[in-house]
């Protein structure tokens, strides 16, 4: 197939979206497609140097990005849904200019994709997929009064307005309406999607792990209960009810330690509220790290805890299950799925659970892996088998069964047609 593909996230050696696209377009690319892919001219320095040291066939990059003044937008991310929606419309613009120059089979919107953010790809008439998207996922209504101020009330709140009104936007209908097929992330995702939506829509994870980074087994844990966070400093993925837990278990475990790795902008605030439960010496505070860094932690620890109150995908609980560390999650979007799925850690209930019951369940989870060292090697074999079925290879294996199936359709039926008009 000759695919053009929208990734305005789209880099090497980076996890989280930008990580999603690269390696979709890597992917395809081995895997015979002729592959042109719209990213950010941000993306173009270290792509074009990824590609010098190691060539791929079939595959070439279009860069796109606003003028240079436009970029304030960006900053301390106030007006990135504005920055992104005005990137969308002129990828749209060079994608007509690509159509002119070349035969495509298919366009694949990929990054990022949140349902709520319109792109306008499909009104160039070929077969469109969207997705997987993500964005439908919400806090758990009891968990709401979790956080500690009122900053992050304020946002999720706006948040959930958008999530309900998007569906109405005429642009995002008609997104969802010309969509040949539409990929979702999660349940909760789907539930949002207008319901004309819904017959087209299949499951499907964005994100894989890289086959060679598979350990052939898992990795005895170190001695100690030593607990590992990766990703954002803030309240909404769910540190604070980290630090609440953490300072729970200490009545039974003093000696439990949690490793945070990440920054963010209520890190100072997360720091202070540590030292208020009396966790002094108990959380080691890292900072960013190295990707090649964390992988390496992922054998240093005890179990992965990752509170997140509300996470579509979660790319570091399959990095995590991929090194055979189990994972304490709540029951709740992508995390949840993949716990749930696969049986590689302890999935907390959240549905109708008080804000007490959650902590207590998380602290309950980490107290249990950590002495019950059975309990432990199988939850680890189970992670490590979930992460071999989600190799990026498989991952966009399986959704490009599925296009190609939704592609050919329309051209059997036109080449049948053809016939029909020349016997």
């Amino acid at each position: 197939m000759r695919i053009l593909l929208s990734a305005y996230a789209c880099e090497p050696n980076k996890g989280s979206e930008p990580g999603v696209g690269w390696h979709w377009a890597m992917e395809l690319a081995a895997m015979g497609h002729r592959v042109d892919v719209i990213t950010r001219a941000n993306n173009r320095s270290v792509i074009e140097a990824a590609l010098q040291a190691a060539p791929v066939p079939g595959l070439k990059f279009h860069y796109y990005d606003l003028p240079q003044w436009a970029m304030w937008w960006k900053r301390g991310q106030r007006g990135i849904h504005l920055y992104y929606e005005l990137w969308q419309r002129g990828a749209y613009r060079l994608a007509r200019r690509l159509v002119k120059q070349n035969t495509y089979d298919v366009i694949h919107y990929i990054t990022f994709t949140e349902f709520r953010q319109p792109c306008h790809l499909w009104r160039i008439g070929l077969p469109f997929v969207l997705g997987p998207v993500g964005g439908g996922e919400m806090v758990p209504p009891k968990l709401f009064a979790t956080f500690p101020t009122v900053t992050p009330r304020l946002h999720e709140s706006i948040r959930l307005v958008l999530t309900r009104l998007s569906k109405l936007r005429p642009s995002v209908r008609k997104m969802f309406r010309n969509a040949d097929i539409v990929f979702y992330k999660t349940d909760e995702t789907l539930e949002a999607f207008p319901k004309f939506a819904r017959n087209k829509a299949r499951l499907q994870s964005e994100i894989g792990v890289d086959a060679e980074r598979l350990p052939p087994a898992p990795t005895a844990p170190p001695p100690g209960a030593s607990f590992l966070y990766v990703g954002r400093t803030t309240y909404r993925k769910g540190l604070h009810l980290a630090l609440e837990s953490m300072a729970r278990l200490q009545s039974e475990l003093p000696e439990a330690t949690l490793t945070v790795i990440g920054r963010g902008s209520e890190l100072p605030r997360l720091k202070r509220m540590a030292a208020r439960l009396g966790l002094k010496g108990a959380v080691i505070w890292k900072g960013w790290m190295p990707q090649n860094e964390i992988w390496l932690q992922y054998h240093r620890h005890t179990a992965f805890l990752f509170p997140s109150l509300h996470e579509s995908g979660g790319t570091v609980v399959l990095e995590s299950m991929s090194q055979g560390l189990p994972v304490i999650c709540l029951d709740a979007g992508g995390p949840g799925k993949f716990v749930r799925a696969g049986g590689g850690g302890i999935p907390v209930p959240v549905a109708g659970r008080k804000p007490a019951q959650v902590r207590e369940d998380l602290a309950r989870a980490m107290l249990r892996i950590h002495s019950d060292p059975h309990l432990r090697a199988e939850l680890a074999e189970k992670a490590l088998a979930m992460a071999r079925r989600m190799t990026w290879r498989a991952v966009v294996q399986r959704a490009y069964e599925q296009i190609e199936h939704v592609v050919a359709a329309p051209r059997a039926e036109s080449l049948a047609s053809e016939r029909v008009l020349h016997s």
